[in-house]
């Protein structure tokens, strides 16, 4: 009965850890579809019109 739950416990951390590594792999991917360069410059942008905001 304790070794089942040991492994209950086990396999609920490894479903944990493999949701996080599987969001971060997709993130990763959605980001390297967008030209980082075209990111930068969006970025540049939308700094810029909030400094004239204030």
């Amino acid at each position: 009965m304790e070794q089942q739950k040991d492994n209950f416990w086990l396999y609920i951390g490894g479903i944990i850890v493999a949701t996080i590594v599987g969001v971060f792999l997709l993130k990763n991917r959605e980001m390297e579809s967008v030209p980082y360069k075209a990111y930068e410059e969006t970025k540049a942008e939308v700094e810029k019109q909030i400094n004239q905001a204030k």
